[in-house]
């Protein structure tokens, strides 16, 4: 398992740099898990998670201290943390280290990873974190089951210049 709160050595400002246009002000790092979620800290002390799977950032706690204490709770190490997939996936030999996270071969925003035998990997956390925020960043304004076509490498230039 993972150190949840083990994130000093970790660049939030780097994690967070696709995720501008969902987390637009400075936020702490707090915690994450083994799947590249992160628990974020704003001015007022409320704690987020990011969702980069779902691409969604829920408030989930007043305070780092209330977070702390509710984290130790199972139910909640099952929902935040995914603890149970989490050491289903050790049991099956994926040991994570502390700069990797569980990423999906075919994210699962998409309805063609569902039900896919192997679809997880170890993944650079920094790659995953910043691929699925340009992702849900360009899906954000699509309907659910909307066909979309994605733009992979250099973005174009958004201004008119």
């Amino acid at each position: 398992m993972i150190s949840y709160f083990d994130v000093d050595k970790l660049s939030a400002d780097r994690l967070l740099k696709e995720w501008q246009w969902l987390c637009p002000e400075s936020l702490r790092l707090v915690a994450i898990n083994a799947f590249g979620d992160l628990f974020l800290q704003k001015q007022d002390n409320a704690i987020f998670r990011l969702d980069i799977t779902a691409g969604l950032l829920v408030r989930i706690s007043d305070s780092l201290e209330n977070f702390r204490n509710e984290a130790r709770k199972p139910e909640n190490q099952k929902t935040w943390f995914l603890s149970d997939i989490e050491a289903k996936l050790e049991q099956y030999g994926y040991r994570l280290n502390p700069e990797q996270c569980f990423g999906f071969k075919i994210p699962v925003v998409f309805k063609e990873s569902g039900n896919r035998p192997n679809n997880v990997y170890m993944a650079d956390l920094y790659e995953c974190v910043s691929f699925l925020g340009d992702l849900h960043g360009q899906l954000r304004n699509q309907p659910d089951g909307a066909k979309v076509r994605l733009n992979i490498g250099k973005r174009p230039r958004e201004d008119n210049g």
